[in-house]
């Protein structure tokens, strides 16, 4: 091509190209020049399909790994794509829908393989350029002269080019998206099989390697409700899914499952305790937290989500974030109300009879002298009292349930039943 003719062109197609709009000059004598040269175009196709695959795989890594996989496949696509592009230039109306229809199968269907669109739209330009030197080039050989009339075009070319571009990213974002949905949507479901119980035992290594957690090792669940339940992932209540725990044991990591009533979290803990959990989590002012005892692989998240709720229900407003472990006593009352019902009603009956008053003040001393560990001086001091009044509220206690604070089977019933009258509705 001579030097002037590739200065006028550079000139024109920089604009369109970089997506400004240009109005067309092409009259009736410069579209017959570009219908002419474009119907030889389409006649050596399979030589410019050649051409535009080989500068893919020479210029841009992301193709030559699709072509590694699969060679056909891309050369199938780029003939296809010049064939209606071409053909959009000679009959617009037969031909345009067809070629976008085409360039947004491309868009999804690279988008599914994980081709980046940075290189999917360079292929695009990169056919676009091959069109255009190829009606630049089909022109010079059969009327040198015509080529001033086809430069008119280079506007309408590539307009469509860049149109064609900006529809085949629509397509590869719109399929990430739906993509992302059915990822997050698999995880989800996954998560939620997990802690019910459900995963069977055949898909639990595909399972762990979707969630990226070991098959077997150490776990933990915790269940988080109240003030923001159902919000996993708001950085103002609970991290989101996967996040790792900044500033904690090495290896500890939850996921994050978001019901309408509680935040459930499969904890991978390493080499953690479940302690080491309960304190990594946020719990926001009003919300509750238990933490289940450590459980041997994904196998058993169902039965570590069990022990997560039955340690949720030992919560009170005083103590709001419960680690199961710490707390078995309390867990074992609330596991079974109507037990829990009757043992407090076996040896707390004739204590709960009297006055409100008079009530509230024998429980409150018994309770405060068990967590000072039998020590009359110290409940006394935590109620604003002298030891001699603990000790006579102890006996009036003792008179009362015909229970002795001094045996050992006495005391673990009393405490168990205080347990339950505390965390048992009614």
């Amino acid at each position: 091509m001579q030097p002037e003719v590739l200065s006028r062109v550079r000139t024109l197609d920089g604009p369109a190209a970089q997506g400004r709009p240009v109005r067309s000059r092409a009259d009736s004598a410069a579209l017959a020049v570009l219908h002419r040269a474009a119907r030889v175009l389409i006649e050596d196709l399979p030589g410019l399909t050649d051409r535009l695959v080989n500068y893919l795989r020479e210029r841009e890594p992301a193709y030559r790994a699709a072509l590694d996989a699969d060679a056909d496949d891309v050369w199938q696509e780029a003939h296809r794509a010049l064939r209606y592009n071409v053909g959009s230039l000679m009959r617009p109306r037969q031909f345009r829908e067809t070629a976008r229809r085409c360039t947004w199968d491309i868009g999804v269907h690279r988008a599914q393989q994980g081709v980046p669109l940075d290189a999917v739209q360079h292929a695009f330009r990169r056919g676009g350029a091959l069109v255009w030197q190829g009606l630049i080039e089909e022109t010079e050989r059969r009327a040198f002269d015509d080529v001033r009339l086809l430069v008119h075009c280079a506007a309408d070319v590539w307009n469509f080019v860049d149109e064609h571009c900006a529809l085949v990213a629509d397509a590869y974002r719109e399929t990430e998206r739906q993509l992302a949905w059915r990822r997050d949507n698999a995880r989800r479901l996954m998560t939620e099989a997990l802690l019910a119980g459900a995963t069977r035992v055949a898909d639990l290594p595909d399972v762990a390697r979707a969630l990226e957690l070991p098959e077997d090792g150490r776990y933990a669940v915790a269940v988080l409700t109240g003030r923001g339940a159902g919000a996993a992932g708001d950085p103002g209540h609970a991290p989101g899914p996967g996040v790792r725990l900044p500033e904690r044991p090495a290896g500890l990591r939850a996921l994050w499952h978001a019901d309408a009533d509680a935040d459930r979290a499969i904890a991978a803990l390493g080499d953690a305790a479940p302690g080491d959990l309960a304190r990594a989590l946020p719990v926001p002012p009003g919300a509750r937290l238990g933490v289940s005892t450590v459980v041997r692989g994904l196998a058993a998240l169902g039965d570590a989500r069990k022990l997560a709720e039955t340690a949720l229900r030992c919560a009170t407003d005083t103590t709001p974030v419960v680690v199961l472990g710490d707390h078995l006593p309390a867990a074992l009352t609330v596991s079974s109300p109507a037990l829990g019902a009757a043992l407090t009603d076996s040896v707390l009956g004739p204590l709960l009879a009297l006055d409100p008053g008079d009530r509230d003040v024998l429980l409150q001393t018994l309770t405060v002298w068990l967590e000072c560990d039998g020590s009359a001086p110290k409940a006394g001091a935590r109620l604003y009292c002298h030891r001699n009044t603990v000790l006579n509220r102890l006996r009036r206690c003792e008179q009362l349930t015909g229970h002795s604070l001094s045996r050992p089977a006495d005391l673990v019933q009393l405490s168990l039943a205080l347990t339950a009258h505390r965390l048992l509705p009614g």
